[in-house]
Order: structure tokens, then sequence, then C-alpha cells
């Protein structure tokens, strides 16, 4: 039996905007109207390598059970007692409402897992404000903008952790699972002739006009090492201002929806242009989605000085992709397959590392040594007391550090301890997460 996924949420969170984006295709119907959905769908999807059985509910409501509300709700909890998993989805801009709090209760006795997602929860402050779900006491929410399709990757990461070990049968077919990797980077790159390098054949259409892929193209292919990999070459991303025309829109969007679905992103620079903002921004796309992250430095047998070159790279990234610190760039020819031998062992190694797990005995011993060199500034005229940390997952790397105003900690201390982290562990390359949890003070919800 295929696991079954319910979607609940009060009215108007977004919930058939979830169920679209996860089902990867149009099924229901969507409105600002509140209440568009009365009747469950159901649809096998993909998620997170298993197939699954989708189910979009109506909003949920207090209502009399013989009002039409109260039948949407009563065809919910039909729908829950059958679920492997329930996807509670709130609305991050909003914030917490006394119904999500109720319904959050409901949902703790019904002895389902529960993942809590906060979606709308676009950009920095939509992840800040998506944190307020915490309060459920349904664990950590995932924060996602379904309408844009942000923070993906990571949901179908917690899905699978939620849904626990595939079957035997299933187990077997996902240690067969490919390495999905995604090359994306400017127009005219040479992304699809490093493609058809890493392929040995001419599989993509290549030439000196920009512009020739318009859609993000899967090819499934066995590397040297022996291992299974999912390669998706992308269209080149152009800058928001010249992205005008509506085919070309829709080939920016396939390519933002293959990088998020990717484990590892190869982003691929000319060598002789070096790399500017727009490649930055794509960079930073997909630290953003938590994706480990290779430089195909491309073009390098036409480069005349090339510790200039590869220097201006590396300052770039210094500076401007602190997330990614120690990014491993592949310098390669493309069109003459010079150095492209290196690239698969650079993506293997970033893969290992993205998916490594610390214990949690070895993240203290480093957190009580990181403590020990320096110590939380004063907030407020007022000590920061951090108590402990733990890593709850890896895809990416997440550590969770529990302590008293630990909400408060100043942003240079938090990259102080991000990038200590990295240096201890040796996990060069990869975006780390850090989440900071304080103790409830059980006077402030009396107080509101």
């Amino acid at each position: 039996m295929q696991p079954v996924i319910v979607i609940l949420g009060r009215p108007n969170v977004g919930k058939s905007t979830l169920f679209n984006r996860l089902a990867q295709r149009r099924i229901a119907l969507v409105h600002d109207t509140p209440g568009v959905t009365r009747d469950r769908k159901e649809v096998t999807a993909r998620i997170a390598g298993r197939d699954v059985t989708l189910v979009d509910t109506a909003g949920l409501e207090e209502a009399p059970p013989d009002t039409v509300p109260g039948r949407m709700r009563a065809s919910s909890e039909a729908a829950l007692r059958n679920a492997s998993l329930a996807l509670f989805v709130m609305d991050a801009r909003a914030g917490i409402t006394p119904a999500d709090r109720a319904f959050a209760a409901w949902l703790r006795r019904s002895r389902v897992p529960v993942l809590v997602v906060a979606n709308k929860a676009e950009g920095r402050a939509g992840t800040t404000a998506a944190m307020e779900a915490f309060e459920l006491g349904l664990g950590d929410p995932v924060p996602v903008s379904s309408e844009h399709g942000d923070g993906f990757g990571n949901l179908h990461d917690e899905i699978a952790a939620r849904l626990g070990p595939a079957p035997e049968d299933e187990a077997e077919a996902e240690a067969e699972r490919p390495l999905r990797l995604a090359i994306v980077g400017r127009p005219n790159a040479g992304k699809s002739t490093l493609l058809n390098a890493l392929l040995g054949e001419d599989r993509m259409i290549t030439g000196p006009e920009p512009g020739l892929t318009r859609d993000a193209v899967a090819v499934q292919w066995r590397d040297a090492t022996g291992g299974e990999v999912r390669l998706v070459d992308t269209a080149g991303m152009r800058k928001k201002a010249r992205v005008q025309e509506t085919l070309e829109q829709m080939s920016v969007a396939s390519t933002l929806a293959a990088l998020k679905e990717a484990e590892v992103v190869v982003l691929v620079l000319d060598a002789l242009l070096g790399m500017d903002e727009q490649d930055l921004r794509i960079a930073r796309l997909a630290e953003r989605e938590g994706r480990a992250l290779v430089i195909a430095l491309n073009k390098w047998d036409a480069v005349e000085d090339r510790n200039a070159a590869r220097k201006r790279v590396e300052d770039a990234l210094m500076t401007s992709l602190a997330q990614s610190k120690g990014v491993t760039v592949v310098p390669l020819s493309a069109a003459t397959g010079r150095g492209v031998d290196k690239l698969m062992p650079a993506v293997r190694a970033a893969y290992a590392l993205w998916n490594r797990r610390i214990p949690t005995g070895e993240v203290n011993r480093w957190f009580e040594a990181a403590l020990a060199r320096h110590q939380p500034p004063l907030v407020d005229g007022k000590r920061i007391k951090l108590r402990y940390a733990t890593m709850p997952k890896a895809r990416p790397p997440t550590m969770v550090i529990f302590g008293t105003r630990a909400d408060v900690l100043p942003e240079d201390y938090r990259r102080y301890l991000v990038n200590s982290f990295r240096e201890h562990f040796t996990m060069p390359g990869v975006p780390i997460r850090l989440q900071l949890r304080s103790p409830r003070n059980p006077y402030a919800e009396d107080e509101g």
C-alpha cells in the first residue's frame, strides 16, 4: 500500500496550491475565496523518491454536523483516519489563529504523524514568521511558498523523514535511486556542452547562440563511479529585467523547479567572463533551497591568466556567498573534455557532506568548546545562556541550539557558530542551517 498524505488546515491557507505543487500538476481549483475545496481530492504523486497517495481536503471549520462546513469537516476527519502523515498547513503571513491552535490540539490527539507546513513564507521575513508555528506543539515547521515553489526541497526531505524507512522492496529501489543533479547557469555558459561531455554523446543541441535550451531536460545516466545519476540540463537564467517573453518566463520557471528538486547543483561559469551578480543570484537560490553546490569553471582552455581568473571567482564566493564557504571549484573545458572527469568526484563528495549526520555527543563537544572560545554577547544588558545543541537532520546539515533568550542571538554570533561548526567538522561548500529554540514563557500567553 502507498503511504497516504493528507493536507489539512483552516480555509484559505493555501492547501490546494500546496496540493497542486506536490502533485506537480494543476488538479485542485485555486482561488482567493475561502471554501473553494469541498470534496476530497486524491492523486498518486512522487514525493521524496516514493509513490504516495496525496489527499487535498476542505478547510477545517468549527460548525454543526448538519451544515455544509460541518460535513466538510467530517470528510476531512475521515481522510485523517486513513493517513500515514498529515500536513497541517498554516498561513505564515497571518500568524497562528485560535482556529489553528484548536485544530493542532485535535491533531495531537489523532496519533497520526503531523508535519506543520508554514505556507506563504516568502523571503527572510516569511521564514522568520513561520517559526511562530513551533508554538503549536507539533514539531519544527517547514516554511514554504506554495505559490512560488520556495522551500519544497526541504519539504520533500521532511516528508521522507516522517514516513520512515520504505518497505524492503521499496528500500532496495531507494538504494538504486539516482543522485538528482541539476546543471544551471547563465545562457551560453556551456551547460549543454558539459552535459554532452559527461554523457559522451551529443544528447543536447549546442551552438554559439544563447538560449538554445528552452526546457529543463532530464537524462538518466550511470557515471564512471557506477552510480545512477538523474542529470537535468536547464535553460539559461537571465536577469529578471530581461525575462520578458512568455516562453522564456516558462523556461526560467522550469529551471527553478529543477533546482528545487535537485540534491546537488552544478553552477556553470564562463571562465572568460568570471562570476557576475546573476551567477551569485543563482548560487544564492541553490543555497536558500539548501542544495549542495559545485562550481564548474568552463572554457578554462581559453583562459590566459589562470591564477587571476580563479582568484576573481574565489574572491566573489568568499565575499558574497558566505553560507557556501569553501565550495569546490572545478576548472574544465566542456568542449575539449579536459578536466570533466574531475567534476563527478567533486559532486559525489559534496553530496556525501550534504547527507552527513553527526551524533549529538560530538555536536555538544564542539558546542562547549565554541562557547568557551567566544561567549555569547549581552543583549539589552542581559546574558544569553545557550545550553546544548543537536543535529536533528541532514540534507542540508541542520543544527538546533537550545537556551534562554536564544531567539535574540545577534546575527554575527550566529555566523560565528555556523563557521565554527563548518570548520570543526570539515564541511566546506555545504549550506548549514541554524535554528534557535528558547523555552516558552508561560506568562506570555496569559498576557495575550
